[in-house]
């Protein structure tokens, strides 16, 4: 996969600037993880769920990658439905 499979038209502004950032994160690994997850999420989320995403995408890649992958622990904070969205894709693919 080299990059997003869906197209940003029927999505609001919001989203579109989402799923474009998901994709262009600067680690290739984290664009891969988080342009998947929004290719197949973004249209469903809940406005709450977008705020959390929004918050998630702040995160450095050295700082999410590790939690992403499991080898750091997903500070209490930070543990949300979208991260645990986030980790069921994961482990979704890896199976």
């Amino acid at each position: 996969m080299t990059g997003t499979t869906r197209s940003s038209e029927g999505l609001d502004a919001r989203r579109r600037k989402l799923l474009f950032r998901s994709w262009h994160r600067g680690m290739r690994e984290m664009d891969l993880i988080l342009g998947s997850f929004a290719d197949a999420q973004i249209g469903a989320l809940t406005g709450d769920e977008i705020d959390q995403y929004e918050m998630l995408l702040e995160i450095s890649d050295t700082d999410f990658l590790p939690m992403v992958t499991g080898e750091r622990p997903v500070p209490p904070d930070l543990d949300c439905a979208v991260l645990q969205k986030i980790l069921a894709s994961r482990r979704t693919v890896t199976s």
